[in-house]
């Protein structure tokens, strides 16, 4: 999603001429000749937003001063850059008292230009990502800041906000990472319970001994440690991972959904307690029942109201969006300017299918943010993305030592696939280095990878295998038997070769 300009002038070869510098500094740009236009474009519903307004203080139809006022009074909160003449600062100051981010002296020179959309497109995003931070403060979190173009999650925020009305407990379900702590914000934002105490808890990080005193609290003499339901009465609590509370426990949860009260260890009468209950899980509980893993009774109890969110992967359409308010945000709150990510680099976002889900693009998109140092992320910044993706080869620049290792010279060729369309061109017979999550591969899998590579490349020649490999004959041939390559197989290979 590029960022759009809106060009509100009414001199049509000043259009032309900032339309041109956008173009170059890689920004999309629409004109309009009027005020009237102007807000008719900002208004308008299914077109692309608009991230920013120059504007014109000398329009025919409606001043620039009474643009503004209007996109006040309709609370249209994107920056504005208004142009003027020299002899006019008085305006210039009486539009930049209206709100106006910064002013432009015509005729507008093209780095003076670019200096102030990066400015003015950093503030907005520093004060979004303030907005957002005191809306999750304030737990004012909402389904409508939740962004999706996909029917399958608009129509789970759509049995959110039923679930949000309804006084039953909510079962959220869905892989790891798709947004079930964030959904479980907006269906309490969206209840009566708004702006009451919200408790998280990550059942599958509760330590065994210790995760009755937390849940439900305890009493030994004069000390007393409250539990989280205890903190939450007349709020929320949301239960992450429930599929893994224990079995004990499984027992209290179910009698505070029937009763309404707690058991406390140490205190001889049970206490009652108010809160609205909100599970999650990334788990099959109706396998998890038939494993007598987890209690069929607590399992309907609390599938009242199961809301199943889609995986990233089945709503492709969002992912360049969310990159984009991801962008947007961490380079806020690093401080950095940000104009959003490359054409290529969305493409690349899109034809990766995330098994980590939202979560993991934001990782991605905050580790690229932080390393940039661009102003544009484009594909060389998630290289372990385009690691993953055919057609893509971004590696990570190889530490000191190791790039002197693999320095050029007569010995040492250079360790460089081929420029396809001005990235490298996977090699088939790279060995990789890293495994599907990103992380270092075992030497035990790499050398298995390596020994079967070597039986097909030397066609099963035992004795060059060892001398290339460097080991022994008889280590080679124990190799083979544990990697299930049976030896009388190899010894056919070879006499086959040798006849």
């Amino acid at each position: 999603m590029p960022t759009l300009i809106l060009i509100a002038d009414h001199d049509p070869v000043q259009r032309r001429l900032l339309e041109a510098m956008l173009r170059r500094f890689g920004f999309q740009s629409e004109s309009v000749d009027s005020g009237q236009a102007a807000l008719a474009r900002l208004a308008a519903t299914g077109e692309p937003p608009v991230s920013l307004l120059i504007l014109d203080l000398f329009l025919a139809d409606l001043g620039g001063l009474a643009v503004m006022a209007e996109m006040r009074d309709r609370r249209f909160s994107i920056p504005v850059i208004v142009e003027t003449v020299s002899t006019q600062i008085d305006l210039v100051m009486s539009a930049m008292r209206a709100g106006a981010h910064d002013f432009l002296v015509q005729p507008v020179g093209g780095e003076r230009l670019h200096v102030a959309i990066k400015n003015a497109l950093r503030f907005r995003a520093l004060q979004d990502e303030t907005r957002r931070a005191t809306r999750r403060t304030a737990g004012a979190v909402g389904f409508r800041h939740i962004f999706t173009q996909s029917e399958d999650m608009a129509r789970a925020i759509r049995l959110g906000e039923r679930a949000a009305r309804a006084h039953l407990p909510v079962l959220i379900e869905g892989e790891a990472g798709v947004g079930k702590h964030l959904f479980a914000r907006a269906i309490q934002s969206a209840s009566e319970r708004r702006g009451r105490p919200f408790f998280s808890v990550n059942c599958a990080a509760l330590a065994p001994d210790q995760a009755d005193v937390v849940l439900f609290g305890a009493e030994t003499g004069s000390d007393k440690a409250q539990g989280k339901f205890a903190e939450a009465h007349g709020g929320v609590i949301f239960l992450d991972e429930v599929g893994l509370l224990p079995l004990n426990l499984q027992a209290k949860l179910l009698r505070l959904i029937q009763d309404g009260e707690i058991d406390v260890p140490g205190m001889k009468r049970p206490v009652r307690i108010d809160v609205r209950l909100i599970s999650a899980t990334s788990q099959n509980l109706i396998e998890q029942v038939k494993a007598g893993l987890f209690r069929e009774d607590l399992y309907y109890r609390l599938n009242v109201f199961p809301v199943t969110l889609p995986p990233l992967r089945m709503r492709p359409g969002d992912i360049g969006g969310l990159a984009q308010r991801f962008a947007q945000r961490f380079a806020a709150e690093e401080g950095k300017a940000n104009r959003g990510l490359s054409a290529e680099a969305l493409h690349l976002l899109s034809s990766y299918e995330w098994p980590g889900n939202v979560r993991q693009l934001e990782n991605a998109v905050y580790r690229a943010v932080v390393l940039s140092e661009s102003d544009e992320l484009g594909v060389a910044e998630f290289p372990q993305i385009a690691a993953r993706v055919d057609g893509y080869d971004v590696r990570v620049p190889a530490a000191p030592a190791l790039a002197a290792m693999m320095s050029s010279g007569p010995a040492n060729p250079p360790l460089r696939a081929p420029m396809v369309n001005g990235l490298h061109a996977r090699d088939p017979h790279m060995l990789r280095l890293l495994d599907e999550q990103g992380h270092a591969r075992r030497l035990d899998d790499m050398e298995g990878e390596l020994i079967r590579f070597a039986l097909s490349h030397y066609r099963g020649q035992m004795s060059e295998m060892a001398r290339r490999l460097g080991i022994g004959r008889s280590t080679l041939y124990r190799k083979l038997k544990d990697l299930g390559l049976h030896e009388d197989e190899t010894v056919e290979a070879e006499s086959g070769v040798a006849a």
